[in-house]
């Protein structure tokens, strides 16, 4: 089965299209999320303590290519809002190690059920059963573009 060669003018399109889908996808997630009213660099930090485990302030700014005073003030408020603990680095006294509470954990787990009930639901109601199958074969390719 011989394909026929690459459309620049259509990829472009599909490439806007994909993007412009991704933003309204990630708007109706957050919104159906539950309301936040953190940054998103407090965000950032959040998922940067779930994936990586704790972390110095120190180490966290730089990741995020910044002062560690600045994320200070970025962690403060996480902490006063009972999300980040803090406690003594085990290998280095002088050292705090930063890391989720329970309390964010069950945030971030409540907030993930919520979105994904809600897109199961409107995939549900919205989509046939052809229609789903279709999105499950368009899945596959979005998949394939973002590997390496």
């Amino acid at each position: 089965m011989s394909q026929s060669p690459p459309q620049p003018g259509l990829a472009w399109t599909l490439a806007a299209d994909i993007r412009t889908l991704s933003r309204k996808l990630s708007t109706s997630l957050r919104e159906h999320g539950g309301r936040s009213d953190f940054k998103p660099s407090q965000i950032a930090v959040l998922l940067r303590l779930e994936n990586e485990g704790p972390a110095t302030v120190s180490s966290l700014a730089r990741a995020q290519a910044m002062r560690p005073q600045t994320m200070s003030a970025i962690v403060v408020p996480l902490q006063e809002a009972g999300l980040v603990g803090a406690a003594p680095d085990p290998t280095d006294g002088r050292q705090t190690l930063l890391s989720l509470t329970p309390h964010c954990v069950k945030w971030f787990k409540e907030a993930r059920d919520k979105k994904q009930d809600w897109l199961s639901n409107t995939i549900a109601q919205k989509l046939s059963a052809s229609e789903q199958k279709d999105l499950q074969a368009a899945l596959q390719l979005l998949t394939r573009l973002l590997e390496e």
